[in-house]
């Protein structure tokens, strides 16, 4: 039954509310200081519902609900059987299932109602857009928005990962899903390229749907996440792509290989078609294995990818944007088969250092029981013989962090977001790639 945008609140708390839409973005801004922290407006009737919804869930969590409470049909069906069985032979988990006819969601109503939840917790750091357009012509078509986050799965937050400088109340679902959800409508991007998602089918789809996005999820064959109890099924790779602005003209997913083997790790490659200008370009996500050790393994992945890249971009003629958590620093192997490759790429990060050829020095911050871990391993690669970065936004610095590192009350996941804006090129004769 459709649920009215002004009674979300309640709905994220306690049965993930069901899509989602789109305005156009601001334009890129040169890079100006901002606040540390935005103001979340709630108005009464709102703080009314959202402590009413938290009593629900305090409730629940004292009688010991499965993880997330608001597990689909679908998945307390099938994760009873799992058993870590290859997501080959569970074809339910690759295709979501049909989204009812419901009304699309105001983001703009949604983005409030998810400050009404958190209107506890610190207000989310605001992050500024660095405009990196340079001399030279690009196309004057609306920019393409795209936005990579490895958004921590839920039962490996809680269930595994041992982030002991983060309190357990800051990973609970019921609230961590709408700062999640409030790191995506506050840059409104096109293109939405996600890892490590465990509530594709209860939470994402039909929320992002309803928001105007079409979706698509290829979960890990043998997810970690199966190992916790109360798990909401595996995690895996998700694209979204607006459905007002792109056009699919093909869509693949592919399970990674290593050295002939089939590994447990996956990538989605979708071929779009923008429909303002009739230009086509393939996007890719993927996630890479995790750890030390596995450095070679990691090497193959990506070699296995460029191979299917190059087959789908038909030898680089279509653009490509690449996003994904390739838990690699840039000294690594995998990282220079990226950057070598000849589909002609570059990472459009690189961009925002001073001489245009350093990674950022962090995309992830943690403390484990292990000690403290600050990485580089989240990439956005581009065509850089047909695309243009025209911004990126700046990453969290050490002060907005904190001590206590990722993830905290003021931050969902161990990972930032990243969010870059692409033009396609236009040669000087004004032939369009």
């Amino acid at each position: 039954m459709y649920q009215s945008p002004r009674r979300l609140c309640s709905a994220l708390l306690q049965r993930d509310a069901p899509g989602l839409r789109r305005p156009p973005g601001p334009p890129p801004r040169r890079r100006s200081p901002a606040p540390a922290a935005a103001p979340r407006l709630a108005s009464p009737r709102l703080l009314a519902v959202a402590s009413a919804a938290r009593g629900v869930a305090r409730s629940c969590s004292r009688t010991a609900c499965p993880m997330g409470s608001g597990t689909s049909r679908l998945y307390s069906a099938l994760t009873k059987t799992l058993d870590g069985s290859s997501a080959s032979q569970h074809p339910e988990y690759l295709v979501a299932p049909d989204p009812e006819h419901l009304e699309p969601i105001d983001p703009k109503e949604l983005l409030e109602e998810c400050r009404a939840v958190l209107h506890t917790r610190p207000p989310r750091f605001q992050r500024g857009f660095v405009d990196l357009r340079a001399d030279g012509p690009s196309s004057s078509h609306t920019p393409i928005r795209v936005m990579q986050w490895n958004i921590l799965a839920q039962a490996l937050g809680e269930g595994k990962d041992n982030f002991v400088q983060c309190p357990l109340e800051a990973l609970k679902w019921e609230e961590r899903k709408c700062l999640i959800l409030e790191e995506i409508l506050a840059y409104q991007p096109d293109i939405l390229c996600l890892q490590e998602v465990d509530h594709y089918f209860d939470t994402f789809h039909p929320l992002l749907s309803r928001l105007g996005y079409q979706g698509t999820f290829f979960p890990k064959p043998w997810s970690p996440c199966l190992d916790v109890e109360h798990n909401n099924g595996p995690d895996g790779c998700a694209l979204f792509f607006l459905q007002n602005r792109f056009k699919l003209v093909n869509s693949a997913n592919i399970r990674l290989t290593a050295m002939t083997l089939k590994t447990n790790q996956v990538a989605i490659a979708q071929t779009l078609e923008c429909k303002e200008s009739s230009r086509q370009f393939c996007i890719a996500v993927t996630h890479l294995k995790a750890r030390t050790g596995w450095e070679r393994f990691r090497s193959a992945q990506g070699c296995d990818l460029l191979q299917n890249l190059q087959s789908i971009t038909q030898g680089a003629k279509i653009p490509l944007i690449v996003c994904g958590d390739f838990n690699a620093e840039p000294t690594e192997e995998v990282y220079r088969h990226f950057a070598s490759s000849s589909l002609n790429l570059n990472s459009a990060y690189k961009l925002l250092s001073a001489d245009g050829q350093s990674e950022p020095p962090y995309t992830t911050w943690k403390i484990r029981t292990s000690g403290e871990c600050r990485h580089t391993l989240d990439y956005i690669w581009y065509s850089k013989h047909a695309l243009s970065v025209r911004s990126a936004l700046d990453l969290l610095t050490e002060e907005q962090i904190g001590p206590n590192r990722l993830p905290s009350f003021n931050y969902p996941s161990d990972h930032l977001s990243l969010v870059c804006d692409f033009s396609f090129k236009e040669e000087l004769d004004g032939h369009l790639y």
